[in-house]
């Protein structure tokens, strides 16, 4: 097999867990398969030289940035490869630049737009292991980029569906996707298979393992990606693929909590149409992301208007309502809630999957504020104090423990 891996900054963070990932990428080896490693820079590494670029300027040249924080995941392919070599086996590290990796000129946040593989078949048949610098590539007139957040994952994926992999091996400090925080749930269960839907879900409502860009892009090229720890590599982490690839279709397969939420009302808003429009037009153009909305139609042609913004736009969004003051009675904000959500696949074709999770949360007299559902996931908004109650309560209700 062809094995794409990657190895994160805590997994290389210091030179003893470099070589701990040459023991990984050795035996991986032995076994017979092909092994081209991405690599993110040591961490902290990167913060440093953000420092250092921070000392002489407080806007410097993002091309210029580029070349600088390039040079983080260049130090610790060489050195894996070094390290590779001095036990015996053939290592080649690689710029982006010599994996083929050609992206567009956004400088600091570029997108991959095609990869040249040649070079890394050829070292493959020659043998050779390959270290990528992850996070990074070049444009058509060969200035350095680098991918923005999470881009050595991006960069492993694209190689995995560039080079036709086997499979894409994602390595962090964690074991695999559980099916919820541990740290809340001590029952949680690490997942064997999860598909890519409920994994974007999962990410995107707060369960940070896996990044949604490199899931998206994972989906899109058909890359079966797995997500494993390089702290206990003998445990087999768990396998992001199509749906069509898990037999057994859990009803849910995680719960998820995200605490970034602030409730906005608007009450007594005058009913007429354009009226939504307006406000959620404006708060787009605010760069502010609405998550969910209700709407209730109230007395004497008015109505209430609830939605959820993330805490971080919340003091933008305050300035932005001053406008809209005039035309309800009352606008108040609610920081102390939260979000907490159920994913699965198996939702799809089972009724009753909202009423257990209703039922659950009345058990434990949780006063659920606005509910929103889609094909494989069903969000409520609850007070912020009972989040970790609610999480056990569904992990229990849906019998994610067993």
């Amino acid at each position: 097999m062809l094995k794409v891996l990657k190895f994160g900054g805590t997994s290389v963070g210091t030179l003893d867990r470099i070589k701990n990932v040459a023991q990984i990428i050795k035996k991986i080896k032995d076994e017979g398969h092909d092994v081209i490693a991405v690599v993110s820079a040591m961490s902290g590494e990167t913060n440093k030289l953000i420092e250092y670029a921070e000392s002489f300027s407080k806007t410097p040249l993002e091309s210029e940035m580029d070349m600088l924080l390039s040079s983080g995941e260049r130090v610790t392919s060489a050195l894996l490869s070094i390290a590779l070599n001095e036990i015996g086996y053939k290592a080649t590290s690689m710029s982006g630049r010599e994996a083929g990796i050609v992206t567009d000129n956004s400088h600091t946040k570029a997108r991959i737009e095609h990869i040249d593989t040649t070079n890394m078949k050829n070292a493959i048949n020659e043998g050779k292991i390959i270290i990528v610098a992850g996070f990074q590539g070049v444009t058509e007139q060969s200035r350095v980029t680098t991918l923005g957040r999470g881009g050595s994952d991006l960069t492993a994926v694209a190689i995995a569906g560039a080079i036709h992999a086997d499979v894409c091996e994602i390595y962090t400090d964690v074991d695999g996707i559980y099916t919820t925080d541990p740290r809340i749930e001590p029952k949680a269960k690490k997942l064997d298979k999860i598909s890519y839907d409920e994994m974007l879900e999962l990410a995107s409502l707060g369960a940070k393992v896996l990044q949604n860009r490199s899931v998206e892009m994972a989906k899109k090229l058909n890359v079966n990606l797995v997500s494993r720890s390089s702290f206990t590599p003998e445990i087999e982490g768990t396998l992001i693929t199509k749906e069509e690839n898990i037999m057994e279709k859990p009803l849910v397969s995680g719960i998820a909590l995200d605490k970034n939420q602030v409730r906005v009302g608007m009450y007594g808003v005058t009913d007429k149409p354009g009226i939504a429009a307006n406000i959620f037009t404006a708060l787009a153009d605010a760069n502010i992301n609405v998550d969910m909305i209700v709407q209730t139609v109230g007395v004497d042609g008015k109505t209430d208007l609830d939605f959820t913004i993330p805490k971080t736009d919340w003091e933008i969004c305050k300035k932005m309502m001053t406008k809209f003051e005039e035309q309800s009675e009352n606008i108040d904000y609610n920081e102390k809630i939260c979000k907490v959500s159920i994913v699965g696949v198996g939702m799809k074709s089972h009724t009753g999957v909202a009423s257990k999770a209703f039922a659950a949360l009345a058990n434990e007299n949780i006063n659920i504020r606005i509910i929103s559902t889609s094909e494989i996931k069903i969000s409520m908004i609850i007070e912020e104090k009972y989040a970790e109650l609610a999480v056990r309560a569904l992990h229990e209700a849906y019998d994610l423990d067993k």
